[in-house]
């Protein structure tokens, strides 16, 4: 399958390293595609660090079969089609632990981690990440996709390909790809419900005013220990997650709190938390640190990443912080 284009200079310098077998040349004209490829691995897989393995990996394949380009394709598609199939025979071989049970709609993706902005491209018009296929929402719906339905959509409705070029890079027929896509987009519907499903369309990627409003508003209440300030700012519906335990997700506002409270994570008038506002996956969230009696630091606990609806947070998704440096957070302030 080719694009019906004439041999570009990014494809002919690359076609020169090809020749030259030089492994330098090679890597630093495929490396500047590596943000944009990582993020793809990311929504296929939903885990940070198993894209940034996958990234890699493709340009290891890439490498073994640098003599099968020969500029028919655009250099950036022939890297997506590999790393397409990377994702694809790695979640054969690990589908014990990133399938997503499709008789628990509920069941959260315990594999999921989040996606720090530091790393997504610089250029996003030119990468095509729009802020809705980043956001924790979008990546977990996606998750609930057999591989290759989920390998369709983002090929199709994210990035834009015709039926024609992701049926080659996927070695289908058109008809397959098409027949894909309309279950894939079934299935989406069904897992954001109210939620715009045309994702090619330009998006903001900075926070609303409203959204660093309640952010800030969310980590003063706990800062100021104050549990009905911090219950005020969810909604009724709230969807709260706490990763990597898996589990039903809790879907009320109440729940999550009775559960906080149960749990010891928020005593009234007892416990002393700072917090510290930044973003993940184009999202509000929060770095949240406590500090025990006779601790002289507050030590980091988890990230919240909030998704915040008509002023209040719609959804809450807690993650673990341990063993994660590449959020690049102090582990104390």
């Amino acid at each position: 399958m080719t694009d019906a284009r004439p041999l570009g200079a990014d494809e002919a310098t690359f076609l020169s390293a090809v020749r030259s077998g030089d492994p330098t040349r090679f890597a630093l004209i495929t490396e500047r595609h590596r943000r944009e490829l990582q993020v793809h691995c990311y929504r296929m897989l939903a885990n940070y660090e198993d894209a940034q393995d996958m990234t890699q990996e493709t340009f290891l394949r890439a490498w073994r079969k640098r003599e099968t380009f020969k500029g028919h394709a655009a250099l950036r598609t022939w890297l997506y089609r590999i790393a397409t199939n990377v994702c694809l025979d790695f979640l054969d071989k690990r589908s014990d632990r990133t399938a997503v049970p499709s008789e628990l709609p509920d069941s959260e993706v315990p594999h999921l981690q989040p996606y720090p902005d530091r790393m997504l491209p610089e250029d996003p018009q030119e990468s095509v990440v729009a802020r809705e296929t980043i956001e924790l929402a979008f990546v977990v719906a996606v998750q609930h996709l057999p591989p290759r339905q989920r390998a369709v959509l983002i090929l199709r409705d994210v990035l834009g390909w015709p039926a024609s070029k992701a049926a080659g890079a996927l070695e289908l027929t058109v008809a397959s790809v098409t027949s894909a896509l309309q279950r894939a987009r079934v299935t989406m519907r069904e897992q954001l419900p109210g939620r715009r499903l045309d994702w090619r369309s330009p998006a903001t990627h900075e926070l609303s005013d409203d959204e660093r409003r309640v952010l800030k508003s969310y980590i003063d209440a706990h800062e100021r220990n104050d549990l009905d300030g911090l219950t005020a700012l969810l909604r009724d519906d709230l969807r709260f997650a706490m990763l990597p335990d898996p589990g039903a997700v809790v879907r009320t506002a109440k729940d999550a709190v009775d559960g906080w409270v149960a749990g010891g994570l928020f005593r009234r008038g007892k416990d002393d938390w700072r917090g510290v506002a930044t973003t993940v996956n184009r999202m509000p969230a929060a770095a949240l640190y406590l500090r025990t009696p006779g601790d002289p630091e507050y030590r980091l606990l988890n990230i919240a990443v909030l998704r915040i609806a008509d002023g209040k947070i719609a959804e809450l998704t807690g993650f673990e912080v341990t063993g994660t440096p590449w959020l690049d957070l102090p582990p104390t302030l």
